[in-house]
């Protein structure tokens, strides 16, 4: 079993703040393995018919467990009312360290009809990280990572795997969106589910996506939202503070795996030109994993001038990140008109090709350069 320390210390971390951790993320992302590796811990499998016997009725279950016991609680979202057991075990019993599991976030409403607001830790699991590859897993070709993508059993995989990934999206759809939305459209719903991972990296537009898509505008956006949930797209917002010409309200769509993007493009090899864009979707999961979702964004204005990624650390400071291959080939074109808005803050452009931190200037401005693991 390969060791996630990364992971693990996150658990640990939220563990100190509260009693019950929902650890989320699309499935075959690694959850039951993480889960596994927490030692000393009583483990169900709310798959089972004998789990949910078991936790039937939850004051009796938590009764009986050893005082600061660490429990388990895999696929909770199969149980009737997962809410309800893990409201009980965090009010009445706060002795208890419990890690839930699931595929998307609480916010899937129809199985889960309190969020726990105030009484958990969320942990979003993103795919393997670029700075798990070499030191977890023993990878250090990044094309590798690009083209097989992270989910775990795809990237040790020799060769990619088509049948595993069409099985894959055909899982996602019967077993989260069918069960947890309810959305019986699968033609359409996976029509656009594969239309946002072709577009991934770019600018959502909703009427294009429902002409498209064939779907009415109202849909489109019910079915992205039913997305963002189950974490297979996030969406970032744009930054903006009142500048006249800066973009404002569209957001740009990235999908969870470059495995995918990659497998809906019919790529079976890494281009220079693909390189780039595919790049920015590993920055922004080690982003994600550091950083809550609300203080990520990006940056345009109506000259087209782009940055792939700003940080919003206070009300002053914010932190533009730029990703490239090459840290040679950075323009300082679109951070110079960032800065003349809002001039606080650090500039970082990410780089699998640094191995040490640096510090690079380019014009008047001044970059820390870096791997994902320094940020």
């Amino acid at each position: 079993m390969i060791e996630r320390p990364l992971w693990l210390e996150r658990v640990q971390q939220s563990w100190a703040q509260r009693s019950v951790i929902w650890l989320s993320g699309v499935r075959r992302v690694g959850k039951t393995t993480i889960a596994r590796m927490l030692k000393d811990s009583v483990y169900l499998n709310c798959d089972l018919p004998s789990s949910a016997r078991a936790l039937e009725d939850p004051e009796l279950f938590l009764d009986s467990q050893d005082a600061n016991a660490v429990l388990i609680f895999d696929e909770v979202h199969r149980l009737d009312d997962p809410s309800l057991l893990l409201k009980i075990a965090a009010d009445e019993y706060p002795q208890l360290k419990v890690l839930a599991t699931g595929s998307s976030t609480l916010a899937a409403t129809r199985k889960f009809s309190d969020t726990l607001t105030g009484r958990k830790r969320a942990i979003h699991l993103c795919p393997v990280l670029w700075e798990e590859c070499a030191e977890n897993f023993g990878i250090q070709d990044l094309d590798r990572r690009l083209l097989h993508g992270g989910l775990p059993e795809l990237l040790l995989a020799k060769d990619k795997d088509a049948a595993f990934l069409n099985e894959w999206i055909d899982s996602f759809y019967a077993r989260d969106i069918l069960e947890l939305f309810a959305i019986r459209n699968r033609q359409g719903f996976l029509a656009l589910f594969r239309l946002l991972l072709r577009q991934s990296g770019g600018l959502l537009d909703y009427t294009q996506l429902a002409n498209l898509s064939e779907m009415s505008r109202v849909t489109v956006k019910s079915h992205i939202e039913a997305m963002q949930i189950s974490h297979v797209i996030h969406l970032l917002r744009p930054f903006h503070g009142g500048g006249k010409r800066e973009i404002v309200s569209r957001p740009k769509c990235y999908a969870f795996d470059t495995g995918l993007v990659t497998f809906e493009k019919g790529w079976d090899t890494i281009r220079n030109d693909d390189r780039g864009l595919l790049w920015e979707h590993l920055v922004l999961d080690s982003l994600r994993f550091r950083h809550a979702d609300d203080a990520i964004y990006y940056w345009q204005d109506k000259s087209r001038r782009e940055i792939d990624f700003v940080i919003r650390r206070s009300r002053d400071q914010v932190d533009v990140v730029e990703c490239k291959i090459n840290p040679d080939r950075l323009d300082p074109t679109p951070v110079e008109a960032f800065r003349a808005l809002y001039p606080a803050g650090d500039n970082y452009v990410v780089s699998p090709a640094v191995k040490t931190p640096t510090v690079l200037r380019r014009g008047k401005l001044v970059f820390k350069a870096v791997n994902t693991k320094h940020l």
